[in-house]
């Protein structure tokens, strides 16, 4: 159990998991907005505007720096890994999007005629736009910064 105790205390960790639960909130917030209903939802959901991989990873990366060093080999591994992360979020899986929204037209122009051919739509919304990409990171970042002066 003081393992668990242990996990809790890691400032690093919490910061980097409030940045993400506040992108989550945000993308809430901007669905209200943008569609006048509530879709709770897109709480659960990939896709969307801010990124919360990219908050997340971005504080995460920003905390390893602070706490441990801006040269250490830790902030660098954190800041590749975040470099990853934010490329696949704005990249591979918003390619998956694209296509995945591309099979969904074919199957609806293909199998119109025949109602009886039920095959499950694919998931559109799996990645983020480079703008989505770059808010959530700012995010992150601003997260991290204010937790600073937090503690």
């Amino acid at each position: 159990m003081q393992d668990i105790g242990n996990i809790l205390d890691n400032r690093v960790l919490l910061v980097a998991l409030v940045a993400c639960l506040v992108a989550q909130v945000l993308k809430l917030v901007v669905e209200v907005v943008k569609h006048r209903k509530l879709n709770v939802r897109v709480l659960v959901t990939t896709g969307g505007m801010p990124s919360a991989h990219s908050a997340f990873v971005t504080a995460l990366a920003a905390g390893v720096g602070q706490s441990l060093g801006w040269s250490s080999p830790e902030f660098a591994l954190a800041t590749v890994f975040a470099i990853i992360v934010m490329y696949d979020a704005a990249g591979v899986r918003q390619a998956a999007g694209k296509q995945a929204r591309i099979l969904n037209q074919m199957i609806d122009e293909l199998f119109h005629e025949k109602p009886d051919f039920s095959q499950d739509r694919l998931k559109e919304l799996l990645g983020h736009t480079p703008v989505q990409v770059i808010v959530g990171s700012v995010l992150g970042i601003t997260i991290y910064w204010l937790a600073r002066f937090a503690y």
